[in-house]
């Protein structure tokens, strides 16, 4: 009997042993469980991202998109060197080469695809909408017309952005301050980039309101630039520009030919009047780029699709001016816009290759 008691004892603290062993096996697998769940957390945070930033041209405003872009994605947690790899590439104002710089970066698969400025918009969007690569815009003149928008200003589809319409009464009602006696205006525009049209109507519509008659000059590529100055430069007391990525990789040639004709040429952007323009009322580019950026960062992060972003447009101008190229010209600018200037130039900049 007391020999059973004894086994009974042993077994009893066999079976409390495994008990506690147990328990103390079943502590270490949640421990273990809060660790991988962590673990995944910082994976998730800690994701890396590819993209792709086609530019349709090299010029100041496209450029300052292209800084902003990245800042902005960076403001958001996403910098490129830790955790973004960017496959950047210029398309130097030719849509063929546009559309192959959108079908590589479909091909290597990247996550999102930039395109700055609309003819390279529109290429990487018919690149990538079948391949589910969403597309985000910036310097988009006109998205609708682009059909790169509905007309109620949503997406298409997986794509969105933001616009650089230009404040065009501004920029009369500044060159009519200017300069009270102009009566022509003449500007260049090429036939194949759907931004300038929408530009050049907007000017005509407006234009008779501030005593003005716009003269157009129209090209195809860039090497219809110098004969084009020429003809318009004949005919108007001062020129414009648009945003048009082809006229403005080209405007060192037309400010040349303006500057033996003593014809002032107004920019639509601050890197064009540190070049040479007089003045304008333009965007801040920089910003422009930036907001895109935060866009991109809540696709990529997954917070939002391109299709529930709505596209935003950029239409309120700054004021710049430059003293160096007033002097040239002979021409005083009014104290009430220098007062209220973001900006006066006393030099100009030779233009970026």
């Amino acid at each position: 009997m007391k020999k059973s008691k004894k086994m009974v004892a042993l077994v009893l603290s066999t079976v409390m042993t495994m008990a506690m062993l147990a328990g103390c096996g079943t502590k270490s697998n949640n421990t273990e469980s809060k660790d991988t769940s962590n673990n995944v957390s910082t994976e998730s945070s800690d994701k890396e991202y590819s993209i792709g930033i086609g530019q349709f041209a090299q010029h100041g405003s496209l450029d300052n998109c292209r800084e902003g872009f990245l800042a902005g994605l960076k403001e958001e947690g996403i910098e490129e060197g830790k955790n973004l790899t960017v496959k950047y590439d210029n398309a130097n104002a030719d849509t063929g080469t546009a559309g192959q710089i959108a079908a590589n970066y479909v091909a290597n698969k990247v996550d999102l695809i930039c395109g700055i400025a609309t003819p390279m918009a529109q290429s990487a969007y018919g690149a990538a909408k079948d391949a589910n690569i969403p597309v985000i815009f910036t310097a988009v003149t006109d998205p609708i017309r682009a059909e790169l928008a509905k007309e109620e200003g949503s997406p298409v589809g997986e794509i969105t952005g933001t616009s650089d319409k230009l404040p065009v009464k501004q920029q009369l009602e500044m060159i009519r301050k200017i300069l009270p006696d102009a009566t022509k205006i003449g500007i260049m525009y090429t036939t194949s980039e759907v931004n300038s049209e929408t530009a050049i109507a907007d000017y005509k519509a407006a234009a008779t309101e501030y005593g003005f008659e716009i003269v157009e000059g129209a090209i195809t590529t860039s090497t219809d630039i110098p004969l084009v100055a020429d003809d318009i430069l004949s005919k108007v007391d001062c020129m414009t520009n648009l945003t048009d990525n082809t006229v403005v990789s080209g405007l060192p040639v037309i400010l040349s030919k303006a500057k033996e004709k003593n014809i002032p040429v107004f920019g639509s952007e601050v890197e064009q009047v540190k070049i040479g323009c007089l003045a304008a009322v333009g965007l801040d580019y920089f910003e422009l780029g930036k907001k895109t950026g935060v866009m991109a960062a809540q696709v990529l992060k997954g917070e939002k699709k391109a299709s529930e972003i709505n596209y935003e447009i950029f239409e309120e101008g700054n004021f710049y001016g430059n003293t160096a190229v007033a002097k040239q010209l002979g021409i005083t600018i009014p104290s009430e816009l220098t007062d209220n200037a973001i900006e006066m130039f006393d030099a100009i900049e030779e233009a970026a290759n």
